[in-house]
């Protein structure tokens, strides 16, 4: 082998056996109020002991499988850790439980001013959380995210909506503004809460120009720090543009100090 081989192949090794030393093999879980919690502690937590709040959280966090992000976010100090609801759409009742699991982390030690990332319909869990609790959000982050109650869960999504809201079409229909995170971006405007979003411009399940491209209009016209990466010709799926974007990286990382 020459010193070349002998040098990429040591290399390789050492970084292997880095990410095997920082990356927890299972999550911690917990209960609160009768839900599970699952957390992702960074072996060597940054000052501070900043966390990424990761939606949904459907009986673990999905995040974690995705190599580039979870190494990257470990390897920082950031914990990663998410709260199981199930198929809750925003309302104010599913958004006061998850106040409950924030109150939590923040009793274990966890920073007061977590990230947030919402992937698909967690756009919308952490994006109501966020604008009823603009104080307590470091930075918030999507992946094809929904941001409008009158884009996928009212149309595809509409019995888990209702249930979730515990009212019927017309009266949530009649009250959407009360209600709907790009009509409600005051909170986070006056805490300079910063964003990003990685969309595709041809997702049929969950519209840019209805989700991302209408919160990014609404927030960069009030003064708004937001960033979009839009991803030319792909739509709602499970790709390297959306789990391996080294744009979310970055804006993670410099926005957990």
């Amino acid at each position: 082998m020459n010193r070349c081989c002998f040098l990429f192949v040591t290399l390789g090794l050492t970084c292997s056996a880095i990410a095997q030393e920082v990356l927890p093999k299972t999550a911690e879980t917990f209960e609160v109020d009768g839900h599970k919690a699952f957390l992702y502690a960074a072996p060597k937590p940054a000052e501070g002991k900043p966390w990424l709040w990761y939606a949904p959280t459907l009986n673990g966090i999905s995040l974690f499988g995705r190599k580039m992000y979870s190494e990257a976010f470990m390897k920082a100090g950031i914990s990663i850790a998410g709260y199981d609801l199930g198929e809750v759409r925003g309302s104010p009742a599913s958004t006061a439980k998850f106040t409950l699991f924030y109150n939590e982390m923040v009793k274990r030690g966890y920073s007061p001013k977590p990230i947030l990332l919402g992937q698909s319909r967690g756009g919308m869990m952490t994006l109501a959380w966020a604008f009823r609790n603009p104080e307590k959000v470091r930075a918030w982050v999507g992946i094809y995210p929904v941001c409008n109650l009158a884009s996928w869960p009212l149309k595809n999504s509409k019995a888990q909506t209702l249930a979730d809201f515990g009212m019927p079409e017309a009266e949530l229909v009649a009250k959407l503004s009360e209600f709907n995170p790009v009509d409600n971006l005051k909170g986070l405007l006056a805490n300079k809460v910063p964003m990003f979003a990685v969309h595709g411009d041809s997702d049929v399940v969950v519209p840019y120009e209805l989700n991302t491209g209408l919160l990014k209009e609404r927030y960069a016209a009030g003064g708004g720090q937001i960033s979009v990466k839009v991803v030319t010709g792909e739509g709602h799926k499970v790709g390297p543009s959306f789990f391996e974007c080294r744009e979310l990286v970055d804006f993670v990382l410099a926005n957990s100090k």
